[in-house]
């Protein structure tokens, strides 16, 4: 009795996932007809004469802006020459900003993970 049961659970199991994979079917089915149905008009007779070709002006490329490097993207730069680190004095050298500005994009920097400290004042690429 007991392995009757499990079959007729296994059966219904089975016939429940047939009747959804027979909707899916039918839905994919009714896309298809659809996109059959529509046809292309056909195209009209072009008469004997044609009509002049007009010229149309050819547009130019528009210029590229320049990029504009933010204070983070200078002083990350800097950073990434060199390989042991640098000190907050060679940024300041290198990028002309003063200590406040360097260090708050430091901070944006070290918040995005693009760099690291390694000693006070010492930072390099992360």
């Amino acid at each position: 009795m007991k392995n009757l049961k499990k079959n007729l659970q296994s059966v219904n199991k089975d016939l429940k996932a047939l009747a959804k994979k027979v909707d899916r079917m039918m839905v994919t089915v009714g896309k298809l007809e659809k996109q059959k149905t529509v046809k292309a008009k056909p195209m009209k007779k072009v008469a004997a004469q044609k009509a002049p070709v007009k010229k149309v002006a050819t547009k130019k490329p528009a210029a590229k802006k320049p990029v504009i490097l933010t204070a983070a993207d200078t002083v990350l730069g800097v950073i990434k020459r060199y390989r042991k680190g640098v000190d907050v004095s060679i940024l300041m050298e290198k990028t002309g900003f003063n200590k406040r500005k360097i260090y708050d994009n430091v901070k944006v920097l070290k918040k995005r993970g693009k760099i690291k400290s390694v000693g006070t004042g010492v930072y390099m690429k992360a």
